[in-house]
């Protein structure tokens, strides 16, 4: 099998059931999005601290699925899908980090260690894709969890980013108006 197949050339990519669209449609952009973020989480990894890493790989193999379901118009039942434990697995990392983390009381500039502001511009690709999934899901019908999905995922992020900040000595600092 070689890596190219010429069958993009024109402009057009093939969905999960072979139907040709626009490489500029809304699907391909959905997952497109999601598809850089996932590279970007890649570029993170490993941040040093095992806990995050692990969860980071875990939203990797998530993002994937998030791809799948977008690039499949017309979905079956086996097919992979974001499913409600895949957004509660976000939630509860959200909440044992907060257990480490001070309340925030305002706005925080998306800075700090080299890890820490990363996965604050992956929050902002992971906002980007949601906007994304949300633009498609205006034109076709799509899992709504996926779109959930990328909502608490850039929380996540958040939340990762600052975790990461704290452990490696960083202060958060706040915007100045």
């Amino acid at each position: 099998m070689t890596i190219y197949t010429g069958r993009g050339d024109d402009g057009q990519t093939d969905l999960r059931d072979m139907t040709r669209v626009s490489k500029t449609s809304a699907r391909i952009e959905a997952y497109g999005t999601v598809d850089e973020l996932n590279a970007l989480i890649g570029t993170i990894r490993p941040t040093g601290y095992d806990d995050v890493d692990e969860q980071l790989r875990t939203v990797q193999n998530h993002l994937h699925v998030v791809q799948a379901d977008f690039a499949n118009p017309d979905p079956d039942e086996d097919d992979p899908a974001v499913r409600t434990d895949h957004v509660e697995a976000i939630e509860e990392w959200i909440d044992a980090y907060d257990e480490e983390l001070e309340p925030l009381t305002s706005f925080i500039l998306p800075t700090g260690s080299e890890h820490g502001a990363a996965l604050h511009h992956a929050r902002t690709v992971c906002r980007r894709a949601e906007r994304r999934a949300v633009a498609l899901a205006s034109e076709e019908q799509i899992n709504e969890q996926a779109v959930q999905y990328l909502n608490r995922l850039s929380d996540g992020l958040f939340t990762f980013g600052r975790v990461v900040n704290k452990r490696d000595g960083e202060p958060e600092d706040s915007p100045q108006y």
